[in-house]
């Protein structure tokens, strides 16, 4: 049976339904569709103004290969600059073909890219020593905790070393889904109540930073890929299969099977959540060591740079964060009694 026409041309075949929508369109229509949905994200958020010299989380996967095309196409229309920043984590035989493709991209599109790598921003670690140095305490599961930590403030790094003005990454609607399952799983209000917007302002000196792609299904990011004839990396990090993510995903994939609107229904819910004025956490101070964000004496990285460094990794994350600063040594950075504490002010 041949397929029907588009619906929006009228003159070529359809090549694909919109998941969403049951749209039928051809290719050619669909990417203009999905172009501008990501321009009126962009526009109705304020997100990126004209003039914005913008730094794209570039990694070579499928989501920041389309980020990066999609606002390569808008550009003229936005008023905006993109740089390209690539993060190399130290992960043996992964990370090398991801930022080849990476590599490939800025020299077809004409991009500029600037490569930040963690073993020489943070001390000589990579995420192969951390997973190395976690191994052993219980905490090997956590490699994507520690990973994304040091990832954000690597990229935050980088951005300024091009003198962007904000910060873009390409994260999905299936990813903020994902996340918003796990903070409920976690328990997390704090996180939770921060994670629905399309991105944040800029807090404490830090880049304005937005998300895209946040109303994307990514059957569709890999349907734009497709048509487009992009090329990316699309291997899995050696380091994912133990993820807590990974469980969040297998549910809201079965979720998403009952219910095809779960996805858009879990990142709107993340939007209209409002916490109780006695949940909700305390505006973030300045770390004592490096000035960052931080709800504690050390922001994130600064406590699991710590722990790593006292071969303690657990002190580094989770509850182990309040043995951190408790054990901080009299008159060194990090101790919070040489270290004035931050008033604390409600944030909503």
């Amino acid at each position: 049976m041949p397929a029907p026409p588009c619906t929006s041309c009228h003159a070529a075949r359809a090549a694909l339904r919109r998941p969403r929508s049951g749209q039928a369109l051809c290719g050619a229509c669909f990417c203009t569709a999905f172009e501008a949905e990501v321009l009126h994200t962009v526009l109705a958020g304020r997100l990126l103004p004209p003039g914005a010299v913008v730094a794209v989380g570039a990694s070579g996967g499928k989501d920041s290969t389309v980020l990066a095309h999609v606002l390569r196409e808008l550009a003229p229309r936005l008023g905006i600059s993109l740089q390209l920043v690539a993060v190399d984590e130290g992960i043996g035989g992964y990370r090398d073909a991801a930022l080849a493709a990476v590599r490939r991209q800025a020299a077809r599109w004409e991009l500029p890219l600037t490569v930040v790598a963690y073993e020489d921003l943070f001390g000589g670690w990579t995420m192969d020593a951390v997973a190395r140095s976690t191994a052993g305490s219980g905490r090997s599961r956590s490699c994507c905790t520690f990973c994304g930590v040091l990832r954000r403030r690597a990229l935050e790094e980088g951005a300024r070393r091009v003198g962007a003005t904000h910060i873009v990454t390409g994260h999905n609607a299936d990813d903020m889904a994902e996340t918003v399952l796990m903070n409920f799983l976690r328990g997390d209000a704090g996180r939770l109540a921060r994670g629905g917007s399309l991105g944040s302002p800029g807090e404490g000196g830090a880049l304005p930073r937005c998300r895209p792609l946040q109303f994307a299904s990514q059957k569709e990011v890999v349907l734009y890929a497709h048509f487009r004839r992009l090329d990316y990396f699309s291997e899995e990090c050696v380091y994912a299969p133990e993820a807590f993510r990974g469980h969040a995903r297998d549910l809201l994939k079965r979720l998403e099977a009952a219910r095809p609107s779960a996805v858009l229904d879990l990142v709107h819910s993340a939007e209209r959540l409002a916490l109780a004025a006695s949940a909700r956490p305390p505006r973030p101070g300045a770390c004592s060591r490096c000035g960052a964000l931080a709800s504690r004496a050390l922001c994130q990285a600064c406590a699991l740079l710590d722990g790593l460094n006292r071969g303690r990794p657990r002190l580094a994350i989770g509850k182990g964060r309040r043995g951190l600063d408790e054990e901080a040594t009299p008159g060194t950075p990090g101790d919070p009694a040489q270290t004035p504490t931050p008033k604390a002010v409600p944030t909503f």
